[in-house]
């Protein structure tokens, strides 16, 4: 099990690069994370929903992913509560105390699908969540060492050495771990290096005499890994390329935005600039398109859209003759209205939409999630994606649905064709779609092949920390347990 002194000091990219490593060894490896937290999620091939990271995981140990690989996904609906999915299924949505009390029950699915997962695998490479040593949420946790202590599983503990202050961040989460928990600890690694990992050998034997825990190897930054998707929104901005392409593509960042993997090919396109833009700043008046994301929840995101002025942004650019794509909660708020009848985002209620489409939507019944080809219908190419969504969405304007699901008409576009909307996520990964929607913006061409730029980027990643890293001391570790 990978535990990191904190969030985001890239436990998810290590687990990707040595599932890539020990698949290409010719083991059988499987990710595993017990409870995740994003709204980033993806349809596995068993029908449910799990952390967009763990998918990534999967694919790196070319397996197809599935719900045991993220038993526990929590996905924030406001700063206090969070929908609860449980291998794979929605249970409900739960603000804090009330999830705390529900954790004890979780812990019996985790170690099933953890063992489910165990017994077709030759290696399960488990990530742990948020920081080691959250000694205040140590009762009832499934997520860090609760889990490794009921499932019996070494831990390798990833510090980030370039947010500062890593050796006071290992030696400090030793000083604060119960004996017991600290016991599981075979070995540390250092991530995201810069510059010559020879200056900082003091630092590793600082570490290692104040912990007892040997040093398994010192990653350098790797800039790749910008290539492959982001799971948390908080690295969102960052990953943009503002520098002015061809053409335009503005994105407003919503408080609740989900699924933003959408994004990840069009970020990569040569001759794309896709902007993320955040609250308080105007949308760009030249953007060529306006890309609405999916959201975790689409009534209060399109309150924090009108709060933020950017509805009238979106309505004077399309008076400007501009094009306006929403994907999923975006499509959702072009219509006309958007009801809310039975709560399934807070109080019921119904709220006006942005009005550029002829269409209505209706959210509750049962979430639908699935895996999805179908075609284009301006262009005829063909694309593969995903649903994941809870509501139902009907109008004049869907008679011009803009791609065809499975012999279905899905989607809705004005009669200009300039606005459009969709339930379907994923579809840019499809390089023949892409190139022709970016053609119809004004982009003659795209050299990109987004799936071949993924693998290389996992094959790299793997060969990065093989150099680093002493992934043999890492499999003997895996071994000892027992």
């Amino acid at each position: 099990m990978f535990q990191g002194t904190g969030s985001n000091v890239g436990k998810s990219l290590i687990v990707a690069g040595l599932c890539r490593l020990f698949a290409r060894r010719g083991l059988k490896v499987a990710p595993f994370k017990p409870q995740n937290m994003s709204n980033n999620a993806a349809v596995t091939l068993d029908g449910g929903e799990i952390g967009r990271a763990q998918a990534l995981q999967a694919r790196a140990a070319f397996r197809e992913p599935v719900v045991d690989m993220n038993p526990v996904l929590l996905k924030p609906e406001s700063e206090t509560g969070s929908q609860v999915v449980v291998q794979g299924r929605r249970v409900g949505s739960y603000r804090g105390a009330a999830y705390s009390g529900l954790k004890p029950s979780l812990m019996a699915p985790v170690i099933e699908s953890f063992e489910r997962l165990a017994a077709d695998a030759d290696l399960v490479l488990v990530e742990g969540a948020g920081s080691a040593a959250e000694v205040n949420l140590r009762q009832n946790d499934i997520a860090n060492m609760g889990f490794a202590q009921s499932a019996n599983v070494p831990v390798v503990l990833i510090g980030d050495i370039d947010r500062g202050g890593v050796i006071a961040s290992l030696v400090g989460t030793s000083a604060l771990l119960p004996p017991d928990d600290r016991a599981l600890i075979r070995g540390f690694l250092i991530n995201r290096f810069r510059g010559d990992p020879a200056m900082f050998a003091g630092g590793l034997t600082t570490i290692a005499e104040r912990t007892g825990w040997p040093s398994l190897g010192v990653a350098p930054w790797f800039p790749e890994a910008g290539k492959l998707p982001a799971e948390d929104s908080v690295n969102l901005v960052g990953r943009a390329r503002p520098a002015r392409g061809e053409i335009r593509i503005v994105t407003p960042v919503l408080p609740r935005i989900s699924n933003f993997d959408d994004l990840d090919p069009l970020r990569l396109e040569i001759g794309v600039s896709l902007e993320l833009v955040e609250g308080g700043a105007p949308l760009p008046v030249d953007a060529d398109l306006v890309l609405l994301p999916g959201s975790k929840a689409t009534i209060d995101d399109l309150d924090a859209l009108r709060r933020f002025g950017w509805d009238h942004d979106i309505h004077a650019h399309v008076r400007r003759g501009g094009r306006v794509l929403g994907l999923c909660g975006g499509y959702q708020m072009l219509g006309r209205t958007i009801a809310d009848p039975d709560g399934v985002e807070g109080p019921p209620r119904s709220v006006e939409g942005l009005g550029l489409l002829e269409v209505d939507t209706v959210l509750g019944g049962e979430k639908r999630l699935a895996r999805v080809t179908g075609r284009h219908m301006p262009s005829g190419e063909a694309v593969e994606a995903y649903e994941i969504h809870m509501g139902r969405t009907a109008g004049p304007d869907t008679a011009r649905a803009p791609f065809e699901v499975e012999g279905r008409p899905e989607g809705a576009a004005s009669p200009n064709g300039l606005v459009a909307g969709a339930y379907l996520h994923g579809v840019f990964a499809a390089d023949g779609f892409r190139r022709a929607y970016l053609k119809a913006l004004g982009l003659p061409g795209s050299a990109l092949a987004y799936e071949a730029t993924i693998e290389a980027t996992l094959d790299a990643l793997a060969a990065h920390l093989e150099t680093h890293l002493d992934v043999d001391a890492i499999l003997a570790i895996a071994r000892s347990r027992g």
